[in-house]
């Protein structure tokens, strides 16, 4: 019989669909950038060089250039790689300032576009079951989420719920590091021996709490074969049938 006093949770792609998520939120942000920078530049043309000469500046630096930036950054800044806001914001700066901007006026706008990321990085829409399993789950066990993505869940309603919650990334030690896990389980007053960790991630998730001592819900696509104490599921809607098995096997 396992005995469960607390269970963690990953966000993304765990308890919402998150692809179409970051898509609208990447190209979002950067066409709204893009225009409203090219609105700035019109009235303020005289602080650099002028806007016709200047260019757009998502056709000077796509978005695939910004991408790559950020892929640079967390290169050179390995202790950063899991802080996605930082190196976002970073590469902007860099990439505002290449285009002709001053450093204030690239640390600004670099600021701005990321204010804008970050609403439209909430535009998520929880699996319908989510809400209610929350509910009824907090009811019973102490709650934490653990995400490597930089979602601030007290901005979702669903933070609610989680009284404890961990940015992996800004402990700059991303999951699969330990620590984001012994953090949780820490503010949760939790042994791992007595807690359970959900998440889509095989390599993120599962593995990394099931060797804390943790048992792991692995929301997987395939039926690998299954070390002791992970155990796989279609959807996190069946997680309840999950810890009803744990708790009461001999």
């Amino acid at each position: 019989m396992v005995r469960l006093e607390a269970i963690t949770f990953d966000l993304d792609d765990t308890l919402w669909d998150n692809g179409g998520v970051m898509r609208r939120t990447e190209d979002g942000h950067y066409a709204w950038l893009d225009a409203t920078l090219a609105d700035w530049l019109s009235e303020h043309g005289e602080a650099a060089r002028p806007a016709d000469e200047r260019g757009r500046f998502a056709e000077r630096f796509p978005l695939e250039a910004f991408i790559e930036r950020r892929q640079r950054l967390a290169g050179a800044h390995p202790l950063r790689r899991g802080d996605f806001t930082w190196l976002r914001r970073r590469a902007l700066a860099e990439l505002l300032g290449e285009y002709g901007l001053e450093a204030e006026h690239a640390e600004h706008w670099a600021m701005r576009a990321m204010e804008r990321f970050m609403v439209l990085r909430h535009e998520v829409m929880p699996h319908e079951e989510v809400e209610a399993l929350l509910e009824t789950l907090g009811q019973r066990y102490r709650l934490a989420s653990i995400t490597n993505g930089n979602v601030e869940i007290a901005r979702l309603a669903l933070g609610r719920h989680f009284p404890v919650a961990v940015a992996a990334g800004e402990l700059m030690a991303p999951k699969p590091d330990p620590r984001p896990f012994l953090a949780a389980l820490a503010r949760l007053g939790a042994p791992p021996s007595r807690a359970l960790h959900v998440g889509d991630s095989w390599v993120e998730d599962a593995l990394p709490s099931q060797r804390l001592g943790m048992q792991a819900a692995w929301i997987g696509p395939d039926d690998r074969a299954l070390p002791a104490g992970i155990h796989r599921l279609d959807h996190v809607r069946e997680l309840p049938e999950l810890i009803a098995w744990l708790v009461k096997r001999r």
